[in-house]
């Protein structure tokens, strides 16, 4: 078992708690009237599955019920940081390369 950092609770909580919702920072289309059958289908079905890191929202379930962004680093299961839904990561794959290359 591990711990989950709840940034709307502002505490760890058991991971049973949590729940993952998919891959974060997926724009809804601005008229989803105008879009193609093809566009409507990438927006809801068509996912990223990046090796290493990936940003992803989660929703506390049992606690608070409300969602939030966690990057992730899906090789090793390491929450690099969890962040509220509108805020930007500060950990992003470049930046974990650039800090690998560097030695840190």
């Amino acid at each position: 078992m591990f711990y989950i950092y709840c940034p709307h609770c502002e505490e760890h909580r058991e991971e049973e708690e949590f729940h993952a919702a998919g891959e974060a920072h997926i724009p809804r289309p601005l008229d989803p009237d105008q879009c193609t059958d093809q566009e409507w289908g990438e927006y809801l079905f068509f996912r990223n599955n990046p090796r290493g890191i990936h940003h992803e929202l989660w929703v506390h379930a049992i606690g608070c019920r409300k969602f939030f962004n966690m990057t992730r680093d899906t090789q090793n299961y390491e929450i690099k940081e969890v962040y509220k839904i509108g805020q930007q990561p500060n950990i992003t794959g470049a930046s974990e390369a650039a800090a690998a290359k560097e030695g840190v």
